[in-house]
């Protein structure tokens, strides 16, 4: 009977869930999941090789054979661009991942020791909130070795900042309440506080502000694409692909080289953010009711 009451419960608490979420969160949780399957295995598609010259005709329309059409050069638009996934997703990910590794734990640290910890980390943070991210990326990016990895933690270091204040103002506020006193009271130390029970209090508003950060790094890594100064080499992202079509003679006879790629970062950063949106406001309404 208990195990029959205790399904009957979860079954309820995933329709409330969902029924407080809406249709239209997962709809984009779909999508996104969509887009990480086709990513991960893109080379098992039955597709074109996206760096194949002349796969196509060159600047061809959307076609049956070609989805999205060729480019200049005769490579498959479709192909590049569900290639162009996996770069442009992994970079995102990867940049938000380091940001909450690192400004979420000083912000932690920060808010949890306040006194001259607090000053020195929150002196840090509004030193990189000072400069222009844009213009930090590219000085990094132009000095060193252009690899998806060091693409990630250039947009990962302009992350460090948002994330840090924010967990750290959550930390300020976690640190008052009844369950940590109780620990303290109890003879836990600092480091059990901070892990069992600041941390996984912390970590969900900083799980919705991942999703927006994580859309934020696709665009910014498109940027620095169409500047040159993103991934070196053969890799292909939607960014590199977006230049691709670029230019005024593409864009006036075959503009499906670059809209298409356009058109999928755009949906994709849209239910980043609106994925995130609902789940910041989930769990505040929740938060509320205590």
């Amino acid at each position: 009977m208990s195990a029959e009451r205790s399904v009957t419960d979860l079954e309820d608490g995933l329709e409330l869930v969902e029924k407080d979420l809406g249709r239209a969160f997962w709809l984009a949780v779909g999508w996104l999941a969509l887009l990480v399957v086709l990513a991960f295995f893109a080379d098992w598609l039955p597709i074109d090789d996206p760096h194949e010259i002349g796969a196509g005709g060159p600047r061809e329309g959307p076609s049956p054979d070609h989805l999205f059409g060729t480019d200049a050069l005769g490579r498959d638009v479709f192909s590049r661009t569900i290639f162009g996934a996996r770069i442009s997703l992994l970079v995102g990910f990867l940049a938000i991942l380091f940001g909450i590794i690192v400004g979420g734990g000083l912000g932690i640290v920060a808010g949890y020791f306040r006194g001259l910890v607090d000053q020195v980390i929150s002196f840090s943070f509004f030193t990189l909130l000072s400069f222009p991210g844009l213009v930090l990326a590219l000085l990094i990016t132009a000095l060193i070795d252009r690899n998806q990895l060091t693409v990630s933690l250039t947009l990962g270091i302009l992350s460090i900042a948002p994330v840090g204040r924010l967990a750290r103002a959550n930390t300020i506020v976690f640190a008052e309440r009844e369950f940590v006193q109780a620990a303290r009271v109890l003879g836990a130390d600092s480091k059990r506080i901070i892990v069992r029970e600041i941390l996984p209090n912390v970590m969900i508003p900083m799980s919705a502000l991942a999703l927006l950060g994580m859309g934020i790094a696709i665009v910014a890594e498109g940027s620095l694409a169409f500047l040159g100064l993103s991934v070196e080499g053969d890799a292909v992202s939607w960014g590199k692909s977006i230049v691709d079509g670029s230019q005024a003679r593409d864009l006036e006879q075959n503009p499906n080289v670059a809209l298409f790629p356009i058109g999928i970062m755009f949906l994709t950063v849209l239910a980043l953010n609106y994925a995130g949106d609902r789940v910041r406001e989930y769990f505040d309404v929740r938060e509320t009711a205590f």
